[in-house]
């Protein structure tokens, strides 16, 4: 296994995350998953024996199910990982059970630590933005919770970069804590955060983690063009990730597929491979309805793309250039730096 510092901290994260989603099956997120303790562990075991050191979880997951089956699950081992969560979601009916107030931060942390049966969260994540709060608020909770010793670095997630910039820009300002990485959703079919969210991380010195990064299952070779679409998320109207352009998709399958015959792996394992080695990509999300998926996502470790593997699959998915980025790499590339040419580069001629 892999490990990679996750951005300015000192923290080593294996370049695979455990995903922890499946996990309970409560309410919507039956359509995702319905592992209990059990098959918990086993799968837990699975990863911690290829040297996985980081699970994700979200108090919204199942309602908090998914938290108390981690922290039953990982009775008596928990120094061998490091714990992951969220919040911002709705975890209530209340007027104050959702956002990230200091009222909610702090009431949703302490819920989650003694869901996950720990005293402190590794990572604590804001899993979307809050518009209608300060972000000074939120930051300030934040550097409250890891002095306290609640928890140990923080991240967010799902945010635009202006709202990541933001919340940057308050921590500098006002000596608080700042988000060592983002959780960010990121596929050959998904590659928009290329244009700015995978350059500001490089400039800024985050840690990427990538969610879902088979496309809900659109990336694993079973959704094929011009045939009938098997059970799965996409039949359960979750509707993450949209299909903006079925044919393309379905190219960029065609092609996963194609490497994966020649090199006797699965479609998947190419789609993970791809990620792995992407500009600022720190850890890749796995998680899986069965322990057969969950194996099969663990050997994209072992997978190493060639350089005329990664230009096919780069060509049939790369996403055009949007304002102002085609004019910068019409005009501005002998003055851009190595984050701009993060995505510039494959655009420019010459």
């Amino acid at each position: 296994m892999e490990y990679r510092q996750l951005g300015q901290s000192g923290l080593r994260v294996s370049v695979l995350t455990m995903g922890t989603m499946t996990f309970g099956g409560e309410g919507k997120f039956g359509s995702v998953g319905h592992t209990g303790v059990n098959d918990a562990r086993r799968q837990i075991d699975l990863c911690l024996d290829v040297g996985i050191n980081l699970i994700d979880s979200a108090d919204v997951y199942s309602a908090g199910r998914s938290e108390e089956i981690l922290g039953e699950a990982l009775e008596k081992r928990r120094n061998r990982v490091l714990v992951a969560t969220k919040a911002r979601f709705a975890m209530g009916d209340g007027a104050n059970d959702a956002g990230l107030s200091r009222l909610h931060l702090v009431d949703a942390c302490e819920a989650s630590l003694r869901r996950l049966r720990t005293d402190h969260i590794d990572l604590y994540q804001m899993h979307e933005w809050d518009g209608q709060t300060p972000v000074e608020e939120t930051m300030e909770a934040l550097d409250t919770l890891i002095r306290s010793g609640k928890v140990r670095y923080i991240g967010c997630s799902n945010y635009s970069a202006w709202h990541l910039m933001k919340a940057l820009g308050v921590s500098e300002r006002k000596g608080y804590q700042r988000f060592v990485s983002q959780q960010i959703h990121y596929t050959l079919q998904a590659r928009e955060a290329e244009y700015e969210l995978l350059p500001l991380s490089l400039d800024q010195g985050l840690g990427v983690l990538v969610w879902s990064p088979l496309g809900g299952g659109l990336l694993t070779g079973k959704y094929r063009r011009n045939q009938k679409q098997p059970e799965g998320r996409r039949l359960s109207g979750w509707g993450e990730p949209p299909v903006l352009d079925e044919n393309k998709l379905y190219d960029i399958v065609d092609v996963l597929d194609g490497i994966a015959k020649g090199r006797g792996v699965t479609v998947a394992e190419v789609a993970l491979s791809w990620l792995l080695r992407r500009p600022a990509v720190t850890s890749v999300l796995v998680g899986a309805r069965t322990e057969e998926q969950l194996k099969t996502n663990l050997k994209a470790i072992n997978l190493v793309l060639s350089d005329e593997e990664r230009a096919k699959l780069d060509a049939v998915s790369m996403p055009p250039l949007l304002y102002p980025y085609w004019h910068q790499a019409l005009t501005a590339t002998e003055r851009a730096g190595a984050a701009d040419m993060s995505l510039l580069a494959p655009y420019v001629k010459g």
